[in-house]
């Protein structure tokens, strides 16, 4: 209750004296004076302590209006109705009065899902007298918030519940950050209990505090028995090499402070003893100041993969037949070997063998019974060599011996002891038993031997010279050795071949093949008598100039490469035929194409399914296809060309045997090689004008041509004196630089 103070003070105290004057005289007019001011003082304190009361009491009301909480009172039982609260209810959407006038409109906007709970706190609240929960609330807006209640029920002298003084605090913000971090956490969780890598973390000071469930499979331990653990104990490395304990990966992170790995083959122990081969890495776990709070440590399991690593490497350096060193793995140690000999006092040398009956064995009991000759050889030579030295195939039936610190007299002596092993080693297979040999070459490894491929060379020369010595030999290799010069010569045409097909620098020429025959005279009449072409190969060297056939053709032939130039000479040929025809032949007459066949093409199983499809690919007709083996390559594979043969001419080709009378062994063969044109060799033809015995020879092969059926065809008709003679004996066709000189084909 206000007091209100008259204004005029000093009206009031003058009557107050005259008053008192008269009744109790001038002694008691002092103690009135006094009391009077007394009054006015209590009465002014008064006013200003409610003036401060009433600012404190605004200051409070503003306070509680602005305040991010909303304070409250409720009744500390029954409704639990509010009583107070706080117009900061606005950023809620409310008014206070809204509370006040409705107990129960704060259950209200309880939401229904969390009005048992609250109620439940609330009973507990008599028990306990504080009470901090959680739950969604309706804004006045229509969605609902997440509010923090905090009550405190308040007690009288007695100890009996009189009020419940509390406050609503919105925590939407809060929950969606804890929602969100909770859904990363899980999405972590998730990721590191899914993922195929293990993973440990740890504190600062190393002590282990969570291991994923791959980490927990690879080392053997529980997450809740690890945790707390050291993680030397857990995470026991060793390094594969050396079995040397590992690093501490905890102190290389923490003076690094970065990303840090094993550089060595690393082992993981698990706790029963298992060993895992695992790749890892280390990384710092850091606070917002950079501060190094813990560790991360990142391992996988990648023992299968090293397994199948060292494996691969193993094979890759390895024969899968015998088990011994291939070429690969022979070549580097073979480079080893020539780099020490550089060194003063350092002598190697190469023993290179080659079987001489292998391909026997493989023709006649297939490439099983070559494959355990093979194995068996195998075992018997690996117990020949030191365990310094290396044994390797090098390939087909090809071994080769590096002897380390090894003179040319202990040299010969290992080889020797080769020959013997090989000679006194009969081979059975089912009821065959076969006799192998071996042509041994010998190559010194000094300082003077050059690199890699100059001693390969070598010992593939000595090796063939051994060879072409008569086979079961052993030849030591000399730098001045002529033969070994001639084979190395052709090698290097293998590499220039090679080249030369990569680059495109081969080309076509052909050359005339006319009929000389007197019209009037008897021939096989299933012939015809049309004009030939024979296609002949050239090549182009690196600097551009043409390379006659016989310069690269023995080379080919030796070493493998004719059946891809055969194949080159008929795709080349095929694609540019038609056009060859159109410019060069009117559509009415008859004239053949002689392309050249090697002996590898004749015995080549995929050489015929190729032919027929360059035929049908470039639309060839193949009665206008002559093939052209020679004699010697026809008797050598007599069953093979023989089939060969039929089957092309069962497409419809036409067949010539080349250089005949070369070989001379026999006319008989010719019954069973169903051939239309016999070439008779040019050696011959050159000097029948002088040579009695070679025009013989020339009339005895056309003569028993013609009988057979067989048109012939005379080479190396360099004039007319030489034309005419072969007219006089009735050749049928002549070919040589007399008639016309080969011209470049035009593709």
């Amino acid at each position: 209750m206000t007091i209100q103070v008259p204004e005029n003070t000093d009206l009031l105290s003058s009557n107050l004296y005259r008053s008192k004057s008269k009744q109790v005289g001038e002694g008691r007019m002092v103690d009135l004076i006094r009391a009077n001011a007394e009054l006015r003082q209590q009465i002014s304190r008064r006013v200003r302590a409610e003036q401060v009361l009433l600012e404190t009491k605004r200051r409070l009301r503003r306070l509680l209006a602005f305040s991010p909480i909303v304070i409250y009172s409720s009744q500390p039982s029954g409704d639990y109705g509010i009583t107070f609260v706080s117009e900061s209810i606005f950023k809620l959407g409310y008014e206070p009065q809204q509370f006040l006038e409705n107990s129960w409109f704060w259950q209200q906007c309880v939401h229904p899902d969390d009005l048992q709970q609250v109620l439940a706190e609330l009973s507990r609240l008599n028990e306990q007298g504080q009470r901090l929960f959680e739950y969604r609330f309706l804004h006045q807006a229509g969605h609902y918030c997440w509010i923090q209640d905090q009550r405190k029920l308040i007690r009288d002298e007695t100890g009996n519940p009189i009020e419940t003084i509390g406050s609503w605090q919105d925590i939407t913000e809060r929950k969606q950050m804890e929602q969100a971090l909770f859904q990363e956490k899980e999405l972590a969780q998730i990721t590191l209990e899914s993922i195929g890598d293990a993973v440990i973390t740890t504190d600062a000071a190393g002590l282990i505090e969570y291991l994923n469930p791959m980490a927990e499979q690879i080392t053997g331990w529980r997450a809740t028995q690890a945790k707390g653990m050291p993680l030397a104990e857990v995470f026991k490395t060793l390094n594969e090499t050396t079995r040397q304990p590992g690093e501490n990966l905890i102190e290389r992170v923490r003076s690094s402070g970065r990303v840090m790995g094993l550089a060595y083959p690393t082992l993981l122990v698990a706790r029963d003893g298992t060993e895992y081969a695992i790749d890892n890495s280390a990384a710092p776990i850091c606070d917002r100041e950079s501060r190094m709070i813990g560790t991360v440590i990142v391992f996988r399991d990648v023992t299968q993969h090293h397994f199948l690593a060292r494996k691969l490497a193993w094979q890759a350096g390895h024969d899968s037949l015998t088990g011994l060193v291939n070429r690969r793995g022979f070549e580097q140690r073979l480079t080893e070997a020539i780099a020490s000999a550089q060194e003063p006092g350092q002598q190697h040398m190469l023993c290179y063998l080659d079987l001489d009956q292998f391909k026997v064995v493989n023709d006649t009991c297939g490439h099983m019974a070559g494959d355990e000759l093979l194995r068996q050889l195998a075992a018997r030579l690996q117990n020949l060599v030191r365990a310094s030295d290396l044994l390797a195939r090098l390939g087909g039936d090809e071994f080769g011996v590096i002897l380390h610190q090894c003179p040319l007299e202990a040299a010969k002596h290992v080889a020797n002891n080769i020959q013997e092993t090989i000679r006194d080693f009969p081979f059975v297979w089912e009821d065959k038993t076969f006799a192998i040999r071996a042509s041994i070459g010998l190559v010194a490894i000094t300082s003077d031997s050059g690199d890699l491929n100059s001693v390969l060379s070598a010992a593939d020369s000595a090796c063939y010279a051994a060879k072409d010595s008569g086979r079961d030999r052993i030849h030591v290799y000399q730098a001045d050795d002529r033969e070994l010069a001639q084979q190395r010569g052709e090698r290097q045409w293998v590499t220039r071949i090679l080249k030369a097909l990569d680059e495109n620098r081969l080309c076509l020429y052909h050359q005339a093949i006319v009929p000389i025959v007197d019209p009037t005279l008897p021939s096989p009449p299933a012939m015809p008598m049309m004009g030939h072409s024979e296609i002949l190969l050239r090549m182009i060297s690196e600097t551009g100039e043409l390379v006659p056939p016989m310069a690269f053709i023995p080379a080919a032939e030796r070493y493998g490469l004719m059946p891809a130039l055969d194949r080159w000479v008929i795709r080349t040929f095929f694609a540019s035929y038609s056009r060859h025809v159109q410019e060069h032949l009117p559509p009415v007459t008859p004239h053949l194409y002689t392309i050249n066949l090697s002996g590898a093409s004749i015995n080549d199983e995929q050489f015929l399914p190729f032919l027929k499809e360059q035929l049908e690919l470039h639309q060839v007709s193949p009665q206008t296809i002559c093939f052209e083996i020679t004699e010697t390559a026809a008797i050598t594979n007599l069953s093979r060309a023989a089939q060969l043969i039929n089957e092309l001419k069962a497409l419809g080709c036409y067949f010539a045997l080349d250089d005949f009378g070369s070989g001379m062994s026999s006319f008989a063969y010719l019954k069973n090689l169903p051939v239309d044109y016999l070439k008779i060799d040019g050696n011959f033809v050159k000097d029948i004008v002088s040579d009695p015995i070679d025009s013989a020879m020339v009339d005895c092969i056309n003569r028993i041509g013609h009988v057979i059926g067989i048109r012939t065809i005379a080479e190396f008709v360099e004039n007319e004196v030489i034309l005419a003679k072969l007219l006089e004996l009735g050749v049928d066709f002549a070919q040589g630089y007399g008639i016309s000189q080969p011209r470049a084909l035009r593709l």
